[in-house]
């Protein structure tokens, strides 16, 4: 059950997909298929199954693969078959801090790639709890910055799950410096990139875990249960205060942000992560919509090939992508 409070907050800048029949079969099967495993996948011993499984979604032959190293994180490049030169997007992926890989997330950040005509480079950010918070934040930021510094104009930024959580984060940052920036460094802050937008598939974005949809989506959610996720976010923020920005984008300064774009299932204990993120970035000026997909679990957008909703978001994401990155529309200089 929706809360009436949200969606009438949201207004025009939430957008509900109907569940297609077609998908609803599948989803059904999904769930039954995961029903074992639920609340299960936590902890370094679940890196490998988890890369695999994520290895299995379909992949593009219009794609090319590059390992390289961009501001000192190595990661893996994603180049689609017409990519614009000065032009990239940062994909930051998913794992709830401590799982995935770039490699692993090659096929899905394709698909983003293909659609939206630019290249993207998947950073290995440091996983907790070898590395836990700040680490991952203060790699995405490097890597971001490694990416001004090769000549790249425009740049926009997306991320899946715990990588919806960088990638807003990482906004609010580079947010942050461009408005601290002194005015009177305009040289200094034209040799910088545009940063045009941030689009997240079912971001986690606040670690307090204060979200409604812990409860009422208990249940819908084939994945996830609040005590896993609990764990998981332990384990990556240790003692740190789960309301600081860089932790809980949801707790950020919003205004200031490019546009962004967010999609989420409406069968995700997540489902209120971007609902309020979105909630307060119209209430700060930001512009923002909120797509939920009815039906969809946690993650469906990589069941491309299988899932209509899932074509149907990645295209909406690779239009979103395609239209600021060519028109720099509203771009934000960082700095």
């Amino acid at each position: 059950m929706q809360r009436p409070t949200t969606e009438a907050a949201l207004g025009d800048f939430v957008v509900t997909h109907p569940l297609d029949p077609e998908d609803g079969v599948i989803t059904a099967a999904t769930r039954a298929m995961a029903s074992p495993m639920k609340g299960k996948l936590r902890g370094i011993g679940a890196r490998e199954p988890f890369d695999t499984m994520m290895e299995r979604v379909l992949p593009r032959d219009d794609v090319t693969f590059e390992a390289d190293t961009v501001g000192g994180i190595p990661g893996l490049w994603v180049h689609p078959a017409h990519g614009r030169s000065d032009e990239a997007i940062l994909h930051l992926h998913a794992g709830w801090f401590s799982l995935g890989t770039a490699k692993a997330f090659r096929h899905l950040v394709a698909h983003i790639a293909a659609r939206a005509g630019a290249s993207a480079f998947i950073p290995d950010y440091r996983l907790a709890p070898e590395h836990p918070f700040p680490a991952a934040t203060d790699d995405v930021l490097a890597c971001y910055r490694g990416l001004e510094e090769r000549g790249i104009r425009r740049i926009a930024i997306t991320g899946d799950s715990a990588g919806g959580n960088l990638a807003l984060g990482l906004a609010a940052r580079i947010a942050g410096d461009a408005v601290s920036a002194d005015a009177a460094s305009t040289e200094a802050a034209s040799a910088k990139a545009a940063f045009v937008g941030v689009a997240a598939l079912s971001p986690v974005t606040d670690l307090t875990l204060s979200g409604e949809t812990y409860v009422t989506r208990a249940d819908a959610d084939p994945y996830f249960t609040l005590p896993q996720v609990e764990e998981l976010v332990r384990s990556y923020l240790g003692s740190a205060d789960p309301k600081l920005p860089l932790a809980s984008p949801l707790h950020a300064q919003l205004a200031g942000l490019p546009p962004v774009r967010i999609h989420v299932g409406d069968d995700e204990v997540l489902l209120d992560d971007s609902r309020s993120y979105v909630e307060r970035a119209i209430a700060a000026g930001t512009d923002a919509r909120l797509d939920v997909w009815m039906g969809m679990p946690h993650g469906f957008a990589g069941s491309i090939g299988s899932l209509k909703a899932s074509a149907q978001a990645l295209d909406a994401i690779g239009n979103f992508l395609t239209e600021k990155l060519l028109a720099g529309a509203n771009p934000l200089t960082a700095r």
